[in-house]
């Protein structure tokens, strides 16, 4: 697709969203906003680290240590993440000491509660162990503003010129509505209902627009195929960001994300609810038994073997699959959630990875210069061979096959999402992002909880978590 044009259409529904603070989407190895219960207090207190213009101090003889997680770009292109750290040596003299798991929260999370972190740490939010969130809450992430203003390592250009406008601006970035940055913007993907393309060209389906067409198609499926699965409930924070967005816009977009009083009584909100009930009814009953971070991929095998025909993802599920078994004549397809009513826009969610410093990092200037040269061309074109893409000008200019597809859909009609729900204090017996929106769609397929209840759980959370809102 036209960067460009693109890149002017994510700025400008950035600014009119203005987008709140709140802890960001997205995977497994990508998309949910949720958090873990308030965990026993064993980081450090934050550091004093006042953003400025001025460079770091220079670094002579240092290791830093990057923990990265091994998702589904990893596994398109191994060893990416340390040749990316082996291009930053070269360019700067400074030793990394990388750690690669796709549990990363297992391996670091011991050596964390005994006071020894990680310098740099590539770990979402939304994963199910919610570790990037608890540090967003405990405000135990050292602010990066001063970054922006730094130049990237072997090169002459500084941060912010090579990040592309109002990836910084969001509540993914920005949680604290401080106007200052904590997270690193890094991999985004647009998001949306990825599906056999190859199976729709066989039965002369026409891919939904409306959410009306969608329970049409459900209903002259043949047997032994549905139409909806999910890898984790984690993946519905894209959905219902872009749910949310489709039905109501920016205005109830904007009130939803913040818990405003009474938006959940709203029609739209309601609109939001029946949606999901439905096509929970619709959903491969075996999903919710796969759906967790072991076994997620099995339910993603499900639209490979045409068990199932849609299911919420990004852009890494080509990657993350490559070597899967597939019907005959598979193609992915991808498309925007469909809209509310004939004739409006479906929505897809920008999802977007962050890379972050922990408050307690052993070596802050060293590392501050990691992230900023994770913008650099040298270490954007390693991510590029794994399909992963910075928010970087002029990038996807030549995209081809697959990616020119799924990074066209803003070109396509479709409205973009960006931002999450605002970051909240713990507060004791108040679930989680995750827990009260996400997970509740296990129990709707699997009959163990009803609509209303859900409803009801999220108008008492909600009003907690207003309450208590990070300002």
């Amino acid at each position: 697709m036209k960067m460009k044009k693109t890149l002017s259409l994510l700025l400008a529904l950035v600014l009119s969203l203005g987008l709140l603070a709140g802890c960001g989407g997205d995977s497994n190895d990508q998309p949910a906003q949720n958090d873990t219960p308030q965990q026993e207090d064993t980081t450090t207190p934050p550091a004093d680290d006042t953003a400025s213009d001025a460079e770091p101090a220079p670094t002579e003889d240092v290791t830093i240590q990057v923990a990265a997680l091994a998702s589904g770009y990893e596994e398109a292109y191994p060893g990416m993440w340390q040749e990316v750290c082996d291009a930053f040596t070269a360019a700067t003299g400074i030793k990394v000491d990388l750690i690669v798991d796709k549990a990363l929260e297992d391996v670091i999370g011991p050596s964390m509660q005994g006071g020894e972190f990680p310098d740099v740490i590539h770990l979402a939010t939304g994963r199910e162990k919610g570790l990037t969130e608890q540090f967003i809450k405990d405000r135990n992430i050292a602010e990066i503003t001063d970054v922006l203003s730094m130049t990237v390592p072997g090169e002459s250009v500084k941060v912010s010129d090579k990040i592309v406008g109002g990836f910084t601006d969001t509540s993914v970035t920005n949680p604290y509505n401080d106007g200052k940055t904590y997270l690193a913007p890094m991999f985004y993907s647009p998001c949306g209902l990825f599906y056999n393309a190859g199976l729709f060209e066989e039965n002369n389906w026409t891919v939904p627009t409306t959410w009306d067409e969608m329970w049409a198609l459900a209903e002259q499926l043949p047997e032994g195929t549905s139409l909806f699965t999910y890898p984790t409930t984690g993946y519905f924070d894209a959905f219902l960001y872009a749910l949310m967005y489709s039905v109501g816009g920016p205005e109830f977009y904007n009130k939803a994300l913040r818990y405003e009083e009474g938006i959940w009584d709203t029609p739209e909100a309601q609109e939001c609810f029946e949606i999901i009930a439905k096509l929970a009814s619709y959903t491969n009953p075996v999903t919710p038994a796969q759906a967790n971070d072991q076994d997620f991929t099995q339910n993603q095998q499900l639209v490979l073997d045409n068990k199932a025909l849609f299911m919420p993802n990004g852009t890494w599920i080509v990657g993350e699959m490559a070597e899967a078994p597939r019907a005959d004549n598979f193609k992915w397809g991808m498309t925007a959630l469909p809209a509310a009513k004939a004739g409006g826009n479906g929505a897809s969610y920008c999802w977007l990875e962050q890379a972050w410093i922990p408050a307690g990092a052993p070596n802050l200037d060293a590392a501050k210069q990691f992230v900023a040269f994770l913008y650099s061309d040298a270490a954007c074109a390693i991510f590029a061979k794994g399909g992963a893409v910075q928010p970087v000008p002029g990038i996807t200019d030549n995209f081809e096959g697959d990616n020119k597809m799924f990074y066209s859909i803003y070109d396509n009609g479709a409205d973009a999402a960006m931002g999450g729900f605002a970051a909240y204090n713990s507060v004791a017996g108040l679930g989680t992002v995750r827990e009260v929106f996400l997970d509740p769609v296990n129990g709707l397929v699997d009959g163990s909880m009803t609509k209303d209840q859900w409803i009801s759980d999220v108008k008492a959370a909600s009003d907690q978590m207003r309450a208590n809102i990070m300002e």
